[in-house]
């Protein structure tokens, strides 16, 4: 089990293709096929099936999520060019994440994903979640305040524009850091944004509507487009000042999501869409990890142990954030772990300490 754990923490969290650590282990003297690899990697990664799903269930309970999405080369499909699949991370609130893997960004494939799911959606303006919502009447639909912003900050256009709306964008978030230094909650935070954050949002429109008026811009207009983008969504991006759960962006998703370009900058492909549903598999239960401050070899180690005798009904204290409750103060060690104890006499335990 410590071959596997450690196999697919270099490959999900170091981003080291699984063909770097065959030279590697061949270096070291240990010979083997170069198709083992994979094969037991997606082995494991089967075996973990059951926990992922788990996972995803506790995601989609979320009443507040925010998701986004972004490709990944998968797949040949012609001769020389291979398909452009997509991951669609999806965030939870309570600090979960899962990355399922779709062949297209197409609106269907957000309303495969969340099925019948009820409460906030955070995103950017990707047409795609407007129409799941539109769908869907207990569904909220929140808008992404970085996007917006990027928009201005990306724009060719006369500074003393950009700059009056990254200046009242930025005193948005000013409000918000004393909100996390004050560690307000519920009911306060959203008082606290009514009376700060709420008179800055509403002035950032009065005067986008203004400016855009005023001058008489062309709809062609860098700032224009950024302006329109912004007004057509101002009900979408108020929706953080009357819930305390929302944010005002998807910061936290997207720093998640790093793996997936760094996946692209290592390994570089999928040769398959089951490889890439297995890497989605994986990366959900190892970002997890990271998330809850977990050591992702000493999760997986345990874990794969574990669940062949673990009772399904209770699967869920296989994810992350339940196994940390439930396990990690003495979590199992792989049999090589065991062995190594024994010969050196040390007392048995089965808390595994890594060297820094």
């Amino acid at each position: 089990m410590s071959f596997y754990a450690g196999m697919l923490v270099d490959k999900i969290v170091y981003h080291i293709p699984l063909n770097r650590q065959f030279e590697r282990l061949r270096a070291d003297g240990i010979i083997i096929s170069r198709a083992t690899l994979p094969s037991q990697s997606m082995r494991a990664i089967m075996l973990l099936e059951p926990v992922y799903q788990a996972q995803a269930k506790s995601v989609l309970e979320s009443s507040v999520i925010a998701m986004d999405d972004t490709w990944m080369k998968v797949g040949v499909s012609s001769p020389g060019k291979m398909h452009k699949g997509h991951f669609w991370p999806i965030y939870g609130d309570k600090d979960e994440i899962i990355f399922p893997y779709a062949e297209s960004r197409r609106n269907e494939e957000v309303e495969k994903l969340l099925g019948d799911y009820k409460g906030t959606l955070l995103a950017d303006g990707h047409t795609a979640y407007d129409h799941y919502a539109s769908r869907h009447a207990e569904v909220v639909r929140a808008q992404c305040w970085v996007h917006t912003r990027r928009n201005f900050f990306e724009a060719q256009c006369p500074p003393a524009l950009r700059d009056g709306a990254l200046d009242r964008i930025g005193r948005m978030y000013e409000v918000e850091e004393r909100i996390r230094r004050k560690k307000l909650l519920e009911e306060a935070k959203v008082a606290y944004r009514g009376e700060h954050t709420k008179p800055l949002v509403e002035e950032f429109f009065e005067w986008l509507a203004a400016t855009c008026q005023e001058r008489s811009l062309l709809p062609t207009d860098p700032f224009m487009k950024a302006a329109v983008y912004a007004l057509k969504r101002k009900d979408a991006l108020r929706v953080f000042l009357s819930n305390a759960g929302v944010a005002m962006d998807t910061n936290h998703e997207e720093r998640a999501l790093r793996v997936i370009p760094m996946g692209r900058r290592n390994y570089l492909f999928c040769w398959t869409e089951l490889g890439a549903t297995c890497v989605g598999r994986i990366q959900s239960l190892l970002v997890t990890c990271k998330l809850h401050g977990i050591n992702p070899y000493t999760y997986l180690v345990d874990v794969l142990q574990r669940i062949q005798t673990h009772p399904i009904r209770d699967v869920s204290q296989l994810t992350p954030r339940l196994w940390k409750e439930h396990f990690a103060a003495d979590p199992m060690p792989s049999p090589l772990e065991l062995a190594r104890r024994q010969k050196s006499g040390a007392a048995p335990q089965n808390k595994i300490v890594l060297a820094a």
